[in-house]
């Protein structure tokens, strides 16, 4: 009967560690569709007659109530078996808040570079982040760096340092001049900088948890956090008369202003992609692998930017797409090598440990055994949060 239990414990444990990664996949899939489509629509905005920087950051966060979709939707599925409708405590409620302003900061720190930059040089810009990340996550949590995530933290590195050999007039934008090309690329740094710690402080709320984190409680994390980074957004648009200005502006944009409203509604609503897969790619992975794939999907927005605007793909950007590619692939071998020595570590060590559960529930199987799921989980968890 103890083999028995020990193969049941090692095939849920496998079943977990499966649908853990399909899930880390579903998140990537939603960052990817925020992040690559975030700066081509906040560029569209300002290419056709926009010109609100607070505006444009207050966009990247209003969008928040669409998180209440998923929590309604995994409180109904719940609510027999647990009706409690919220999970954040205080601690994490206060942590989340401090974020939320870094997060409105960040979103008007960032909004420089499409508004100023072309969207091309905006993202590889943006690249530079992962050095940061990588910076504060070795710092703040201790994350350990395997040979392959190194060499690929250094490709990344230098293929948005490859932009640096090439930021002449030649790349300015129409109509812009070299000092607002240089304020936009000024101000996007500093939005590289601080997106860089805010990450690792995303993974640290998670890690200094007093109880499990699940990810509804992740979803309320960021919840709280886009509302506060929207009202810090509302202070700058009030301040700023963007409101007031909304009207002039759809009535002068190039493209209609029936169009000017379905850019402001999309923008909104893809920016929430981005900041709902970041959240969920820390909770199932790490901050790093975040900023690493933040890192990749430049090459696609930058072939998007290209085709989409017509904008210059000078043999620089060439190259430092090639090198992100190089970086990801570098990343994610690594990943997988490391997966594969954990997964056999894990099976050795219950193969070799005695099952500890009392013999007389031995009779039960998996799916008959009363909270099998919550003790097993328990039990085959090393992490004790993150399974």
């Amino acid at each position: 009967m103890n083999k028995y239990w020990k193969f049941s414990k090692i095939v849920l444990l496998q079943r977990q560690l499966k649908m853990k990664n399909y899930l880390l996949f579903l998140n990537i899939v939603i960052f990817s569709i925020g992040r690559c489509g975030g700066p081509l629509i906040s560029r569209l905005y300002f290419l056709h007659g926009g010109q609100r920087i607070w505006m444009s950051s207050w966009l990247k966060t209003v969008g928040c109530p669409i998180i209440l979709i998923p929590l309604a939707i995994a409180y109904f599925q719940r609510r027999k078996i647990d009706p409690q409708i919220i999970f954040i405590t205080r601690r994490e409620f206060l942590g989340s808040a401090g974020l939320g302003i870094l997060t409105g900061l960040i979103a008007y720190f960032n909004s420089w570079g499409p508004a100023k930059l072309p969207v091309s040089t905006s993202t590889l810009i943006n690249a530079t982040q992962l050095a940061f990340t990588t910076l504060f996550a070795v710092l703040l949590i201790k994350q350990k760096l395997t040979a392959y995530s190194a060499i690929s933290v250094a490709l990344l590195i230098a293929a948005a340092a490859i932009l640096a050999l090439r930021t002449t007039d030649n790349d300015l934008p129409t109509g812009e001049s070299t000092m607002d090309y240089m304020m936009g690329f000024f101000m996007s740094v500093i939005g590289a900088v601080l997106y860089g710690l805010l990450l690792p402080l995303i993974e640290m709320i998670y890690m200094n948890a007093k109880k499990a984190i699940t990810y509804t409680t992740v979803l309320e994390i960021q919840m709280i956090i886009a509302i506060f980074a929207t009202a810090f957004s509302t202070v700058g648009v009030i301040i700023n008369k963007d409101f007031q200005a909304i009207q002039e502006e759809a009535s002068q944009f190039d493209i209609g202003d029936v169009k000017y409203y379905l850019v402001l509604v999309c923008c909104a609503i893809i920016w929430q992609f981005t900041l709902l897969g970041i959240v969920g790619v820390i909770f199932y992975s790490s901050s790093l692998l975040s900023g690493i794939i933040s890192a990749f999907l430049l090459p696609i927005t930058e072939v998007l930017a290209v085709i989409l605007f017509r904008e210059k793909f000078q043999i620089e950007k060439g190259i430092a797409i090639f090198l992100a590619i190089c970086g990801f692939i570098s990343y994610f071998y690594g990943e997988n090598e490391q997966s594969k020595k954990e997964k056999q570590k894990t099976i050795d060590e219950e193969q070799s440990q005695p099952f500890l559960l009392q013999p007389e529930l031995s009779y039960y199987t998996v799916g008959n055994l009363p909270n099998a799921h919550k003790v097993l989980t328990t039990e085959c968890s090393s992490e004790g949060q993150r399974l």
